[in-house]
């Protein structure tokens, strides 16, 4: 037919853009205005082959493209151009796939556009010579593909489409009759003068019935014309399979529609349709999904713009328009096989920010304003409130000067446990209730019965100390019922709320001696005890009248209170400035040690039995014991001879009970066993004194500062300790009935008494070295000052500030890995006391702690720590729990934590940024409040707060 020959004469002549739009155009319009007669039965059906498998290549990717393009202008009204509308493509093309109506210079882009196609890479090359050629096996795959993907595209559209009216069918047929005839009158005499007008006529038409449409039947025509273009498509697509195998042009051609065909279904996988979007309903697509297509539409055309400028700054109305975009496409999707375009480039960074943005949200979850954090004055690096990192390094050359006292206690119990390699989430870890006798009150390491039960013996009260479980447990211990927030310091001394310890028998068989009363809801205690029933505050008066030396709160600052009670002693001893480790058994006087906790009076449980106490030797200014049921001449004085181990030389023993003053056969043997003892360990008798109030005497004893006692006796009984068996070691230490010798070198340890309180707090203790290499690398005493201004500083800038903790409701407080106790000195101002836990696997530098007039406690925390469940406000770990997992779990060890802070308490840690983090994930698993997380130069700091929470599943039974 002379149409085919036209185009095929066209097609010859099209090795340009422009000239290639021009071409596909018309014959697209012919194509499509044929098929429109042949519906209608107007004009009989195209018989040309060769000329419909051409048209069917082009216009099966042009017809799609425009349907789709179509809805993408639906939905970008401030886009919108007055264009000119055909029957088959109703709507608005995008902004910049439309070229100018300004045609008269076509023949010269025509001639231009010859030299730079490949540049612009945007043109479809065709083959003049008849379609020759083979197509190799893997060229005519693609094309099967392609195909394909077109018809799965075509039917889902067409489903989705209405029948076409016929007054539109009409106005189409006649544009299509016009077009027809303009197209072949064009091409017969090639004047770009003849395609202007065609293109003008097409503007008029388009803006009229533009504006019609888009009032009135905008979608309706959408969807119909739609329809028609994908039945020509199938129409066309078995033409196209009956003679792929003749033409190389058509294999070209599939190529390209294979490419685009690629990257729209590419496209609408990440919905991100910059030149198409999918067939969704307006309802259907997101606000959130519109704004980012528009985005990646405004992208592309910038990227568009950068490789035509031309294109851009001339709108062509014509039909062919979607087949410059796919030439696009095709070309933009070659370029960008092995790197993005840079609007994706410029989606990713804007993806990136926008994550980056997050992540400071996310963390103002737990993290305190950007205002807690001041500026630190020394110009170090700061932490909330204006405190430094705060986590000093230890030098690994400081280990060599060093003891610890794992190392020290050779024979310590083996309860280490190897870190699992196991890297699992701990956020959302299952926490049951501890299934166990002792309920509330459950302590692992003095509660294991099926440890106790295995004993061969308890006459040395075996059963009454530390039988840790293998593995820690990962239990919650519940509260008791009815549990209230505690009454805060100091109306805690004298009453607690009876329900959070909820035992009375203390009450029944001591409350005639004042030991504690029930009052309604509340326990109160008078501040009396067995020997001082009218009260602590009057007995301690008479012991300093009785020996005036002892001078309590400046000669005598730390002491040691032996069967404790309910600790009303060592309550009162803080009006004296004197701190008291008080401790008694967990035995039939039930809670007696929770008692004095829940009081705010520092106590822990223990027992005289068959190991060492847990303090190093010769630390404690005197040691007290009111009628403490020890047997202390028992087994060669064994008891006794352990409080010569921690009793400071020169320091006193009070012993305040029945074989001093009364004459029962009972008490006289006791008394006379106790007298040869103490003799024979050359303690002095300094005095025997009797309270008339209380109606009770108190003998006191001094031990001696030097070995001449002991080189002068008759009898080597007790016998000295070896040269060789250390006497701080005190970690499961078996106790031996033997004294070590007093030190008599003018620098070393114990041949002094300490300054007084309060100097000693600040004074580097006289035995400091300066030789000997401190912890954190600096001379001994040297690194001690250092300590103490850095935690002063710590405290003051941003524990007191930035952290948010309400310090009036705090009292109990634990370091839980002291180094110099220089925390605790930075918090005596408060009224706290602080316990420091000096871990067995660092170094021993407890005893530095005693000498500056604290007290502490040797301790692994991989087992259980000896203290009734809720009994401290706060605890502080620095760098603790870095050097705890190389050792074991972290999970028992916070289950523990959670153990010891009572509800609403405080837990802060200094650590590596890695430990900091596994700490937070147990504790958000334990449901505590995480306040503040801070990490800089691999280094953290965390303030978490405990609730109310107890689960509700209960674990096996142990």
């Amino acid at each position: 037919m002379p149409l085919g020959r036209s185009r095929s004469r066209r097609s010859s002549s099209s090795s340009s853009y422009a000239s290639t739009i021009t071409t596909i155009a018309f014959i697209a319009v012919c194509v499509i205005g044929v098929w429109m007669l042949a519906s209608n039965s107007i004009v009989p059906p195209q018989t040309t082959a060769r000329t419909a498998e051409v048209t069917a290549i082009t216009t099966t990717v042009d017809d799609t493209d425009v349907a789709t393009t179509n809805e993408a202008q639906n939905n970008e009204p401030s886009n919108k151009k007055d264009q000119p509308a055909f029957e088959d493509n109703p709507g608005d093309l995008p902004a910049d796939a439309i070229k100018s109506d300004d045609l008269k210079t076509i023949s010269e882009q025509t001639n231009n556009d010859k030299q730079d196609s490949g540049k612009q890479g945007s043109v479809v090359e065709e083959n003049p010579q008849g379609l020759k050629g083979k197509e190799s096996g893997e060229e005519q795959e693609k094309q099967k593909e392609s195909q394909i993907q077109v018809s799965e595209e075509s039917t889902l559209t067409r489903n989705q489409q209405a029948d076409q009216t016929d007054k539109e069918i009409s106005e189409s047929d006649q544009e299509s009759h016009q077009t027809r005839n303009e197209s072949n009158e064009n091409r017969e005499q090639n004047t770009t003068s003849a395609n202007g007008e065609n293109s003008q006529e097409y503007q008029n038409q388009k803006q009229n019935e533009d504006q019609q449409q888009e009032q009135q039947e905008n979608a309706d025509t959408g969807k119909n014309s739609q329809d028609s273009q994908n039945r020509e498509l199938n129409a066309d697509q078995q033409q196209q399979q009956q003679k792929e195998t003749e033409s190389s042009e058509n294999n070209q051609q599939f190529q390209n529609t294979k490419s685009y065909e690629e990257q729209q279904q590419r496209q609408r996988q990440e919905d991100a349709g910059i030149h198409t979007t999918s067939r969704e309903s307006p309802n259907e697509i997101s606000e959130e999904d519109q704004k980012e297509r528009m985005k990646q539409q405004q992208e592309q055309k910038l990227d568009s713009t950068s490789s035509d400028e031309t294109q851009q700054q001339h709108k062509y109305e014509d039909v062919t328009v979607p087949v410059i975009k796919q030439n696009e496409d095709k070309n933009s999707e070659k370029a960008t096989e092995n790197i993005k375009t840079p609007a994706e480039n410029q989606q990713i960074q804007q993806e990136s920010q926008v994550e980056n943005n997050s992540i400071p949200e996310k963390k103002q979850d737990t993290t305190m304003e950007d205002n807690s954090i001041d500026a630190n004055p020394a110009g170090e690096s700061s932490f909330p409130g204006g405190g430094t990192t705060g986590i000093r390094k230890e030098s690994k050359e400081s280990k060599k000067s060093w003891s610890t006292q794992a190392a020290e206690s050779e024979i310590q119990k083996e309860r280490r446990k190897e870190e699992s390699d196991r890297k699992e989430s701990i956020f959302g870890y299952a926490w049951p209730l501890c299934n166990v006798t002792a309920g509330p009150d459950y302590i692992p390491c003095l509660d294991n019965e099926k440890a106790i039960k295995q004993l061969r013996t308890t006459r040395h009260f075996e059963h009454r100390e530390r039988h840790c479980p293998e593995e820690g447990p990962t239990c919650l211990v519940p509260l008791p019922e009815g549990y209230k927030r505690p009454i805060t310091w100091p109306g805690s001394r004298d009453k607690i709320w009876y329900h959070n310890v909820p035992h009375t028998k203390l009450a029944e068989v001591k409350g005639h001696q004042n030991w504690v009363k029930v009052t309604g809801e509340l326990l109160t205690f008078p501040g009396g005890g067995t020997q001082f029933i009218h009260g602590a505050l009057h007995y301690i008066e008479f012991l300093q009248q009785t020996v005036p030396n002892i001078e309590w709160g400046k000669h005598t600052r730390v002491i040691l209170d032996v069967g404790c009670g309910v600790a009303s002693f060592g309550g009162y001893l803080f009006e004296k400035d004197v701190l008291t480790m008080s401790f008694a058994p967990k035995d039939e006087h039930e809670a007696q040690v929770q008692f004095a906790l829940e009081r705010g009076i520092p106590a822990i449980s223990a027992v005289m039995g068959s190991q060492r106490l847990p303090f190093p030797s010769m630390v404690f200014d005197l040691i007290h014991c009111a009628r403490c049921r020890v047997p202390w001449h028992a087994d060669g004085g064994m008891l006794l001879l352990e409080l010569n181990r921690v009793l400071r030389p020169g320091g006193y023993f009070v012993w305040s009970a029945t074989p001093v003053y009364q004459k029962l056969e009972e008490d006289v043997e006791i008394w006379k066993a106790m007298s040869a003892l103490t003799v024979s360990m050359c303690w002095e008798l300094v005095t025997i004194k009797k309270d008339k109030l209380n109606s009770v005497s108190a003998a006191i004893y001094r031990k001696p500062a030097s070995n001449d006692c002991y080189n002068q006796r008759k009898k080597n009984v007790p016998p000295v300790c070896k040269s060789d068996d250390d006497p701080s070691a005190a970690w499961y230490v078996p106790l031996q009935a033997c004294m070590h010798e007093v030190p008599v070198d003018y620098n070393e340890r114990g041949s002094r008494w300490p300054e007084n309180w309060p100097f000693r707090l600040q004074t580097p203790p006289y035995w400091l070295n300066s030789s000997q290499m401190g912890i954190y690398g600096k001379p001994a005493p040297q690194d001690f000052a250092t300590d103490y201004e850095h935690w002063k500083h710590v405290v003051r800038e941003s524990y007191m500030k930035g952290l948010g903790i309400s310090w009036s409701n705090v009292r109990n407080i634990m370091d839980m890995r002291a180094v110099y106790g220089g925390f605790a000195a930075a918090l005596m101002d408060l009224k706290v006391w602080v316990l420091n836990v000096v871990n067995v696997d660092s170094p021993d530098t407890l005893p530095i702690i005693y000498e500056r007039g604290l007290f502490g406690i040797y301790h692994d925390w991989c087992e259980s720590f000896s203290t009734y469940p809720r009994t401290y406000d706060l605890l502080h770990a620095d760098h603790l729990f870095s050097k705890l997992k190389k050792r074991c779990n972290l999970a028992p060890a916070m289950a523990e934590v959670d153990r010891i802070v009572r509800p609403g308490g405080k837990l802060i840690v200094r650590d590596e940024s890695s430990a900091i983090g596994e700490v937070e994930n147990l504790l958000k698993s334990l449901r505590w409040e995480v306040h503040l997380t801070f990490s800089k130069d691999q280094e953290g700091l965390l303030s978490a707060q405990k609730g109310d929470w107890r689960p509700q599943i209960i674990a096996a039974s142990s």
